[in-house]
């Protein structure tokens, strides 16, 4: 199971890690297009697009790829490191590189937390420890005691037995290290288990000579029981000066974290070592005491071992500064995370933009938004080359959104506008974040700021402003905002945003409102629409019974040069259409004076088909001569006649029928005038 779920962790690693495909279409979204193209006809239920933020929305790659910062947890840095070192060619500077990339410090708690889970991966723990081993030094003192004895639990784990003592050796020459009890007993049952008797007696010699007894796991369970046994005082330190001990670096950071904050016996220890000349404080024992005081109660403490590290000339541990940093944020001590945070900003080694972001997604979420110190972070932020970039002010803005705060968006912009300005697909993100939270005031005074601070808005914020009052239900000011969006950047690039309008128009039964807006924007703006948004209109307004206003779009779109939209108007003449309705129809798509033959058999065919006979008749009688003696127009209504059409529209065939017949015979007998009279004669009367 914990393979499983740690290969599930690997992928998704891997999947953060590719970069978002980018350069994507412009507004003018083809798969709009093509859902808009598939309008077939008109029905009692036209087809609408139903637009969503998640699926229509046209942000680009890089608002795609403006995630937050990557996960900082151990359990994500040991999924990295674990795919990191199970590669083959890895040099140290392609480690060092991929290290950066995800933000990963390597500490003492990650090493141990990462073997611990490499129990089941010897060549991945080996590859790792080594890398290790080669960038250890007594300045940053990565691995310890502790760090050995979990290797060689994963080498006596998986039967590698030769590579156990070389490392017990190692620990012993170079390090002083010895075998933890643990440790101990765990390879003696795997030697007893596999009959390596001649390993058994080496590891009991091994016990015998007091190795284990000289860990530093074993030393610091000496000091703690000895401080934890009585009351501070005379007899305590002398009784730890009794253990003859010579304390490191590692065991009294070892110590203090043990015994922590009860009863303050962990400062008092950690005052007592040096004061009585046992060691002297180094930035890891500094750190380590740092890192038991930081909590609310014991805040003025933390902060007097601080400067006390800080006037030794020593800087915080990288590892302790993170572990610090998350402990102020969860219990919401902002104050003095963010004072952490100008601390170590103040050292050598700088913390990355990451932890920017991550300070400033807190305070806006925190109970009540404190300006001032979200301020404070971005100077401080500024101040030492990390400028705010659109990708962090994205987080910032999702943050705010989580927690309906969006109102709050134009303060946070006011309190960067010296750094900071928004590009444009930030400026389409905020915008429809307003519009469709209904926060109407505050989308008005978002475009103000932007257009006072000479960044006008681009047709993509104006149609997110759109999409979002479309979404909110504001049509009145969605139509607005088109306008006005119509106003400041010219017609063109603004068809996308129309759809919208009309689309969302069309779908509250609204779709002569919609007419409306286009003819006006079309006639007075010089609009151009997209040939789908007439389809959508021309659908939804023959289902709501603006016949009229669908024949006047249909001469729009002819102006423009697209081909008419016939399907709805035949179904809709077909169905409830009178045949001066269907004359009228044939005159208004066509520049000429009637429209060609197959429009008309079209038409007569629904009118077949939705079993309205005596209309197609009048239909017929009211259509143009050549229409009326067109062979296949005839043909069609004889197959209608003989599938039991009326008796007057078979009367009327066979007079038609009659005369092509004679006008046939008198033109084979050279009389063509004598036939085009005889033929008109045997018509019957209107």
């Amino acid at each position: 199971m914990r393979s499983q779920c740690r290969m599930l962790l690997l992928l998704r690693s891997y999947c953060r890690s590719q970069p978002h495909i980018s350069n994507l279409p412009h507004p003018k979204v083809k798969s709009l297009r093509y859902i808009s193209s598939s309008v077939q006809s008109c029905s009692a239920t036209p087809y609408v697009p139903l637009y969503h933020s998640r699926t229509l929305r046209f942000f680009s790659s890089s608002e795609l790829a403006m995630e937050p910062p990557k996960d900082s947890s151990d359990q994500n840095q040991i999924v990295v490191l674990t795919d990191m070192f199970s590669q083959t060619g890895m040099t140290d500077e392609k480690i060092k590189l991929e290290l950066e990339a995800n933000n990963i410090v390597v500490t003492h708690d990650l090493v141990l937390s990462a073997l611990k889970n490499l129990q089941s991966a010897p060549a991945v723990a080996r590859k790792f420890f080594r890398w290790i081993s080669r960038n250890d030094n007594e300045e940053k003192k990565i691995l310890s005691s502790k760090s050995y004895n979990l290797m060689l639990s994963v080498l006596v784990e998986n039967g590698l037995v030769k590579e156990f003592w070389d490392m017990v050796s190692t620990m012993k020459k170079k390090k002083g290290y010895g075998v933890s009890k643990g440790t101990f007993v765990k390879a003696l049952e795997k030697f007893e288990k596999g009959k390596l008797s001649d390993d058994v007696g080496k590891l009991k010699a091994l016990y015998a000579s007091g190795s284990t007894d000289n860990s530093i796991e074993n030393l610091s369970s000496r000091v703690c029981r000895v401080i934890r046994q009585d009351v501070w005082g005379d007899s305590v330190e002398k009784r730890l000066r009794e253990l003859n001990i010579e304390f490191t670096s590692e065991l009294v950071s070892m110590v203090v974290e043990n015994i922590g904050v009860e009863g303050n016996k962990g400062l008092i220890f950690f005052r007592w070592v040096e004061e009585s000349g046992c060691f002297k404080h180094d930035k890891h024992t500094y750190s380590a005491m740092a890192s038991v005081l930081a909590s609310k109660d014991s805040s003025e403490k933390f902060w007097r071992v601080v400067d006390e590290m800080r006037n030794a000339g020593y800087e915080m541990d990288k590892g302790a500064y993170v572990k610090i940093l998350e402990r102020f944020v969860r219990k919401r001590m902002l104050k003095d995370a963010v004072d952490l945070y100008e601390l170590a900003m103040g050292g050598a080694t700088k913390p990355s933009l990451s932890d920017c972001t991550y300070l400033l997604k807190k305070i806006v979420v925190s109970k009540e938004l404190d300006m001032d110190l979200f301020f404070r972070v971005v100077r401080i932020s500024w101040e030492n080359g990390h400028i705010l970039t659109n990708s962090t002010f994205n987080a910032v803005l999702k943050s705010l959104t989580s927690v309906g705060r969006i109102e709050d968006c134009n303060k946070v912009l006011k309190a960067v506008k010296d750094d900071f300005q928004p590009n444009s697909t930030l400026q389409s993100r905020i915008a429809f974040q307003l519009s469709s939270s209904g926060k109407s005031e505050e989308a008005d005074e978002f475009v103000g700021d932007m257009e006072a601070s000479d960044h006008s808005l681009g047709c993509r914020t104006w149609s997110s402003l759109v999409e979002g009052y479309c979404l909110a239900g504001d049509m009145d000011k969605a139509s607005t905002t088109y306008q006005k969006m119509v106003e400041k950047i010219g017609a063109p690039n603004t068809e996308y945003a129309l759809e919208l309008l009309v689309s969302s128009y069309c779908r509250k039964n609204r779709a002569v409102d919609a007419y409306k807006l286009v003819s006006r924007m079309v006639n007075g703006n010089q609009v151009h629409p997209w040939h789908s948004t007439y389809k959508i209109l021309i659908g939804m307004l023959l289902a709501q019974g603006g016949f009229e206003e669908a024949l006047d779009l249909l001469s729009l779109m002819k102006n423009q040069g697209y081909p008419p939209f016939l399907d709805p108007f035949v179904e809709f003449l077909s169905k409830s259409g009178s045949p001066d309705d269907a004359m009228t129809f044939t005159k208004a798509m066509t520049v000429k004076r009637f429209p060609s033959t197959p429009v008309f058999l079209k038409l007569f065919e629904a009118y077949f088909e939705a079993g309205r006979h005596s209309e197609a008749q009048d239909f017929l009688l009211k259509c143009p001569r050549y229409i009326r003696n067109h062979a296949d127009v005839l043909n069609l209504f004889c197959s209608m006649n003989s599938a039991g059409a009326p008796a007057a529209t078979s009367a009327f065939i066979d007079a038609q029928l009659t005369g092509l017949l004679l006008m046939h015979n008198m033109v084979v007998d050279q009389r063509p005038k004598c036939a085009f009279k005889d033929l008109t004669s045997t018509l019957p009367k209107k």
